[in-house]
């Protein structure tokens, strides 16, 4: 199964974000209601994403660290198919937002930003049932020249079977060197919104993940 993209909206206005993603729809296969945009408009973010985009997956990245089935509840009941969990908070939230997403039959992703130990917290997390584990480094760490290649490497290494999605700094320059890891989800945030020609991007980046598993899939017949 080919890796999904995702568009991460951050820091943009609602309307902008709808004329975007009228433009982009046809390349892009979930949606992110991002932190600092949820923080701004709430759940009618969600709602409004929703009404206008019924056949594309929505995340809410709500990085919820506490009140985790109330707080998943109020993302799954505005429309949202993904709700986002921290690894870091305590495994009694994440499995409260694992049980309520199962009731809701939606999904869950934790995110793993500021996790030291991957390996064991991975362990840990997939124990719990989630859907999606995320590499994610975050804008303060990218901006000191980290990137989460070395964390996707280590993550593919671990985890035994659930979905991995990866983001941070991906672009159309280096999105072939995270196909590499066949993560199932890449986001991408800025790439796309902050283009010069967003269509152009969003057009490229869904080229080069369809290019990398046409190959991949040409090379095992063969």
């Amino acid at each position: 199964m080919r890796s999904k993209l995702q568009i991460a909206l951050d820091d943009i206005t609602l309307e902008g974000a709808l004329e975007l993603l009228h433009k982009v729809q046809d390349s892009i296969d979930i949606i992110e209601v991002g932190t600092p945009f949820m923080m701004e408009y709430g759940m009618e973010a969600v709602r409004r994403i929703r009404a206008c985009f019924p056949e594309l997956e929505i995340l809410c990245d709500g990085k919820i660290m506490d009140a985790g089935g109330y707080e998943a509840d109020l993302a799954y009941q505005a429309g949202a198919d993904y709700a986002t969990v921290l690894a870091v908070t305590d495994d009694l939230t994440i499995a409260d937002v694992v049980s309520t997403a199962k009731r809701a039959g939606k999904k869950v992703m934790v995110d793993m930003i500021c996790v030291s130990d991957l390996k064991e917290r991975i362990a840990q997390i997939e124990e719990m049932g989630v859907d999606v584990i995320s590499v994610h480094t975050g804008v303060d760490q990218q901006a000191v020249g980290r990137t989460p290649l070395d964390d996707l490497k280590e993550m593919r290494s671990c985890v035994k079977h659930t979905a991995i999605a990866v983001a941070g700094g991906v672009n159309v320059q280096t999105i072939d060197d995270y196909l590499a890891y066949e993560p199932e989800i890449i986001i991408v945030g800025g790439g796309i919104a902050h283009a010069e020609d967003p269509v152009a991007v969003a057009r490229e980046l869904a080229s080069h993940i369809e290019n990398y598993y046409a190959e991949s899939d040409e090379k095992i017949s063969r």
